[in-house]
Order: structure tokens, then C-alpha cells, then sequence
């Protein structure tokens, strides 16, 4: 086997630039600082919206190159709406074309890292482990079968149950295993998965880009209100919709010097869309979808940051990425959670927390960071952005996955 300073590492994962990613290319280039050889085996990017990228078109098999780091691009089905049927599709055409095109198109590796979810990435993970007898590092940023039924996404008890056994499997086939909290790894325990091969490594953001001045004029208000911003994807598992119950709240109790503000998109925006012209919210505001390196500028220009997340137990036990992000942009938190993600923004005194689809509380927590004065958000802030950089920071996961790896590769 390689070295530590040389290994030659595989990246599994169904999403990959230019599509959002966290460990994916983002990964890959760390590790290629380090000097690890990194190949990545992925699908045709389609994630969020479902269509093809510009410039893509899936054919049986893609090679290209960035920054050094070889991308080996295999078909699936393109789809990401609220059909389940069509995700399901989605999911199972990476997963086979990946087990049975994959396994030929990689190169021989030291270890595999591979990014659940979806939990059908196990399929081609077990399978180019037993091909290519490559070990795997097993990366569970989504906890499944829980997530489908947090989300409304399956609700049928013999399908949960196989899919439990499922991911019971792959669980036991795998060499190490990661999660992004202590909740995560207790969890996994309490299903019988020996806690020795579990690492606890919290997430890190996607490289973004803060500008020097805050420009509130990107934002329709901000000038005037305190402008509470969500980024990031708008879904089932996001309960927005009680974001906007949380503004009527505002709007009845007159406070009118304070506004959400929505950047980017997902399946539950026009829903979110129509709900805010039907209850006639004039302190919501909906920005279109940006790209990474425009993302910086709006989380500047905000004067604090919203995570919300449903009111679920799985949830409780998450720390959603964008968590991360806010925090390296030195903003107050507002964190509609629980559980492990409250107790991070309360270790860091970043902001406040609040209960998850509670429009009074929510609209409490809001009224609460406007009335502070600039001296202590901006000292809120100064506190997020220390954590971010002792605790978060990418090199400090990258570090530890390094450690996990040769740990892998030597079992």
C-alpha cells in the first residue's frame, strides 16, 4: 500500500461538480494538497433540477479532468421531482451503472470514500469492494430508512423494513464508517453496528467566498428590515412552509422591521411561492438560485442566518451542512432544530435556538436577535466565525479522514 502522504484514494459519489457537493471535488482537491492520487466515479450531473447540465449528455461512460483529479462519469436516469418513483429511478440507474460500468473504468485504489446518500451508493460500494477488493470508508451523511419517512418520501412498513436490512448489510460489509454527529454514530450503535469502526466528522462547508463590503441592496429590503436569510435547498425535510406562518406571526403582531429571505431552490418552491401571495406576506422575500461563488455576498448582506428543519427525531440527531456555512460567514444563527445542531450553536454562542415548525417561537427568536444592538451581533458573529475556524474548518476534516483512511486500508 501507498503511504499516508501518497495513498490513491476513490471517491464514490452519485453527485459531483458542477452540481452541489461537499465531498466530492471539494474533497478531492484537499486531498490532492495533500498529495493523495484521487479518482472520482460519479454520475452525469442533474442534481437539483433534474435535467442535464449544460454542456453534458449521458452516454454510457465520460472521462474528464479538474485540477488534476480524473472524473469518470457513468449514466442514470435524470429526475429529482416529488415523483418517488422517478427518484427511486434515479438512485437504482447509478447504482447499477456504477457496479457494472464502474468497476471496470476505476483504477486500482488503496481505499474507497464513498458519500451516502442515497443508500443505493452501498450497491456499487459493496460490489467494486468485492471486485476490485478495494476497502471502503462509508460516509452516512443521511440516515435511512428514517430520512424516507421523515419525508413523507415511503411510508410502507414492509418496504422500511427491507430497506433497514439492507442498510444493515452494507453497513456490515464496509471496512470504516463516518457520520456528521454523536447522534449519528449512537444511533448506528443502537442498531447493532460495532462502534469501534465509527468516526465521528463533522461536516464542512463549500468553498465560498466573502466579500470585503456587505451590499444589502442584492436584497429587495434589506436596507429597511432585519433580514433573517435561508440558503440552501427548499424541500419536504425543510418545513419552510412554517418559516411563512412564522412571518403572517410577525406581520399580525406588527412587527414590521424584520423579513425572511429565501435563496435558492427544490420541489417545495413554488408551493412556498404561491403560500406567501395567498397569505399576503410582504416580508418575505424569494432570490433565485446562485452559484457558488455568488452565495458569499448574500450571506454577508443578511443580518442573521435561518437553519429550520422538521420537527423529527432524526433530525434531532443532524447537523444540517449549511450549518458550517453559516458559521465560517460570521453571522448569527437563528437554529430551528434540535438536538445536536442546537448544541453546536450554543457551544459556539452563534445565535439563538428554537423549536423546529413553531411559527410563535420561531417569530420569537426573530424579534429577539433584531432587538440586539450592532456591538453584540457583530460579537455573535466574531463567536461563529472562531468555532467555525478551531472546530470546522475543512483541513480538520480532511486530517481526520486521512487517518480513517489508512485505518481502512490496513484492516
Amino acid at each position: 500500500m501507498s503511504g499516508l502522504n501518497n495513498m490513491r484514494i476513490l471517491i464514490l459519489s452519485q453527485w459531483c461538480y458542477p452540481e452541489p457537493d461537499l465531498k466530492a471535488l471539494t474533497f478531492a482537491r484537499e486531498l490532492r494538497k495533500k498529495g493523495h492520487s484521487v479518482q472520482i466515479l460519479t454520475g452525469f450531473p442533474n442534481y437539483p433540477g433534474g435535467k442535464v447540465y449544460e454542456g453534458y449528455k449521458v452516454k454510457w461512460s465520460q472521462r474528464e479532468v479538474i485540477d488534476d483529479v480524473e472524473i469518470i462519469r457513468v449514466p442514470l436516469y435524470p429526475s429529482h421531482d416529488q415523483s418517488g418513483g422517478k427518484r427511486i429511478l434515479n438512485y437504482l440507474s447509478f447504482a447499477l451503472s456504477a457496479s457494472v460500468l464502474g468497476v471496470f473504468r476505476i483504477r486500482k485504489a488503496d481505499v474507497m470514500y464513498v458519500y451516502h446518500p442515497p443508500a443505493t451508493i452501498g450497491i456499487p460500494a459493496v460490489f467494486i469492494r468485492f471486485f476490485r477488493r478495494i476497502p471502503v470508508v462509508y460516509d452516512i451523511q443521511d440516515m435511512w430508512p428514517d430520512t424516507l419517512t421523515a419525508t413523507g418520501m415511503v411510508n410502507n412498513k414492509i418496504i422500511l423494513k427491507l430497506i433497514s436490512w439492507y442498510c444493515a448489510f452494507v453497513y456490515g460489509m464496509v471496512d470504516k464508517i463516518t457520520v456528521l454527529s454523536n447522534g449519528f454514530k449512537q444511533k448506528l450503535i443502537e442498531r447493532g453496528v460495532d462502534g469501534k469502526k465509527i468516526e465521528v466528522i463533522y461536516n464542512w462547508p463549500n468553498p465560498f467566498t466573502l466579500p470585503d463590503t456587505h451590499d444589502k441592496s442584492k436584497m429587495p429590503g434589506a436596507k429597511e428590515r432585519f433580514t433573517i436569510l435561508f440558503a440552501g435547498t427548499m424541500g419536504r425535510a425543510q418545513a419552510l412552509d412554517k418559516v411563512l406562518d412564522a412571518a403572517a406571526v410577525l406581520k399580525k403582531r406588527n412587527s414590521h422591521t424584520i423579513q425572511f429571505a429565501f435563496l435558492g431552490g427544490g420541489i417545495c418552491l413554488d408551493e412556498l411561492k404561491a403560500q406567501k401571495e395567498k397569505m399576503g406576506l410582504d416580508n418575505v422575500v424569494f432570490l433565485p438560485r446562485v452559484n457558488n461563488n455568488e452565495v458569499g455576498a448574500y450571506l454577508a448582506a443578511a443580518d442573521a442566518l435561518l437553519v429550520h428543519l422538521k420537527n423529527d427525531e432524526l433530525f434531532k440527531i443532524t447537523i444540517p451542512s449549511k450549518t458550517q456555512a453559516y458559521l465560517q460567514a460570521g453571522k448569527p444563527v437563528l437554529m430551528a432544530v434540535g438536538g445536536d445542531a442546537d448544541e453546536m450553536i450554543e457551544e459556539a454562542t452563534a445565535g439563538f435556538c428554537c423549536q423546529p415548525e413553531n411559527a410563535e417561537a420561531i417569530a420569537d427568536a426573530a424579534i429577539k436577535l433584531s432587538l440586539l444592538d450592532r456591538e453584540e451581533l457583530v460579537a455573535m458573529g466574531n463567536s461563529a466565525r472562531n468555532y467555525f475556524d478551531r472546530h470546522l474548518a475543512i483541513h480538520h476534516g480532511v486530517e481526520r479522514f486521512e487517518k480513517v483512511f489508512e485505518e481502512a486500508a490496513n484492516v
